[in-house]
């Protein structure tokens, strides 16, 4: 069964209320699994042009596990408090 990995670009427009999105958003993430490989920090662009924001990769030990924690209560509830505070951009990757 094949990993999967969330990587997520965010725009954060709102850093105090951005605090209550972490919390929660952690909460998902241990109650499906994900492990944290980059949560923020600094980056370096190698090549393009592309400038990310906030970068957040998370590891789960499969798609399903990704899928669940995405479509959790607990993350539904993350997503409501981001709401107007941040630009997020998301994509779930199948891995090997």
């Amino acid at each position: 069964m094949p990993s999967a990995y969330i990587i997520a670009n965010v725009n954060v427009t709102n850093p105090p209320q951005y605090e209550e999105y972490k919390r929660l958003s952690s909460i998902a993430m241990k109650a499906h699994g994900a492990e944290v490989c980059v949560r923020g920090g600094a980056t370096e662009v190698l090549e393009g042009d592309w400038s990310p924001d906030r970068v957040v990769l998370l590891k789960f030990p499969s798609v399903a596990q990704a899928r669940a924690f995405y479509d959790s209560p607990e993350y539904q509830a993350a997503k409501k408090a981001r709401e107007g505070i941040a630009v997020m951009r998301m994509v779930m990757i199948e891995g090997v």
